[in-house]
């Protein structure tokens, strides 16, 4: 099992920047074992893939919505995965969960623990 805990989520305007922070835990759960997603889901609408790091941080993946503006990172002696958010549009107010999962996918199911999510609002 593993608990994965979301932090860095709050009020911003359009054009700033926000970090979001995701710590892994568990005590048979290795974090450099697990590929780690960021997902988001505004009100209304599906959970939709934004950025996704490999298990040693070589290759990242990102949605063309935040291709440019946003930036995972990933720090395996920490157990901790970030998202830095950029030029931030009112678009990308949503929940953001972070996911860990065995490989590549930009798909919810494919991934096996979440965290509970942290709100980031961007007004206009």
């Amino acid at each position: 099992q593993a608990q994965l805990v979301e932090s860095g989520g709050g009020l911003v305007q359009a054009g700033g920047s926000l970090r979001l922070s995701c710590a892994a835990s568990g005590r048979t759960f290795t974090f450099s074992r697990y590929g780690m997603g960021w997902f988001r889901q505004a009100p209304g609408k599906e959970r939709e893939f934004a950025a996704y790091i490999s298990r040693a941080g070589y290759s990242t993946y990102y949605a063309d919505s935040v291709k440019g503006r946003f930036t995972i990172s990933r720090d395996n002696a920490k157990n901790t995965v970030d998202l830095q958010m950029n030029s931030l549009k009112s678009e990308d107010t949503a929940v953001y969960y972070c996911a860990a999962g065995p490989t590549y996918s930009d798909t919810a199911r494919a991934y096996t623990y979440w965290g509970q999510g942290t709100q980031v609002t961007v007004s206009s």
